[in-house]
């Protein structure tokens, strides 16, 4: 019986070890290869190229517009669906969840056709001389559109685990509904809110299909890190494409690592 039990937790052993390892080499090699493929001071002299410095500036710019606006109007939203129980409560979080699920290419779709030349919206801004699609604005909608459930879930998730006892406690002080959720529940939910924010900008900087459907990829203008590698490596100018790659990577890396940090600090605490 002892050498039966031994036998089987040896052999479960043995097969999480190669699906751990098989993972890990699945997800680890692609990632590696970008760092191998080219000497590390060639691809910190690729970073210099003016088709990265423009990509990356403008892949700053429009991400760090995109989360101001998932935060700012993002926040409220959330506290309200995370210390709110109302009908219809579970299908609004469901609707401002998909775009999670949604290809890519479907948000940059619906974008165009809400907000193009001659879409539901669009039609009439361009009456008052507003053209957003294949301009920077345009980046910043479709980077916001795919990144603010990051950010909202993030915050539901928060506002939901405080103690309402404690919310109530200060209404019942004199604070009201605002002075409550700008002193007491944000400062409260404060580093999973950071958390959330940080994931949020990581998967803007990151954004591809739907902004190449919906503002497209003019060099200078709209043409982010993911739009440039795309474009670098179509123009067989691998060691650019391969510098910005593993710049994207880095920051992505160094995202992850601080929003973990964040949330194991908020458990500390």
């Amino acid at each position: 019986m002892v050498y039966g039990a031994r036998h089987r937790f040896t052999t479960a052993a043995a097969i999480t070890g190669i699906a751990v390892s098989v993972l890990t080499a699945f997800v680890g090699l692609p990632l590696l290869a970008i760092f191998l493929r080219v000497p590390l001071g060639t691809l910190v002299a690729q970073l210099h190229s003016p088709v990265a410095r423009d990509a990356l500036r403008i892949s700053l710019k429009t991400s760090l517009t995109a989360l101001l606006f998932i935060v700012v109007v993002g926040t409220p939203v959330a506290y309200l669906l995370g210390t709110r129980r109302f009908r219809g409560r579970t299908v609004l979080v469901t609707f401002l969840e998909l775009p999670l699920v949604l290809p890519p290419a479907v948000a940059g779709i619906g974008l165009f056709a809400a907000f193009g030349r001659t879409g539901l919206l669009g039609a009439h801004l361009t009456q008052f001389g507003i053209r957003i699609p294949f301009t920077w604005v345009a980046v910043v909608m479709a980077q916001a559109f795919v990144a603010m459930p990051f950010y909202v879930r993030q915050a539901i998730a928060a506002f939901a685990s405080m103690d309402p006892q404690l919310l109530a406690a200060s209404r019942t002080l004199g604070m009201g509904s605002t002075r409550t959720f700008l002193r007491v529940s944000i400062p409260l939910a404060r580093q999973s809110l950071s958390a959330g924010a940080a994931l949020a900008w990581a998967r803007a900087l990151g954004e591809f299909g739907a902004t190449a459907l919906f503002a497209g990829a003019l060099a200078g203008v709209t043409q982010t890190l993911p739009l440039a590698i795309y474009s670098e490596f179509g123009a067989t100018h691998l060691d650019v494409a391969l510098a910005m790659s593993a710049l994207l990577v880095a920051v992505s890396f160094g995202v992850l690592i601080t929003a973990k940090l964040l949330l194991r600090f908020q458990t500390w605490v």
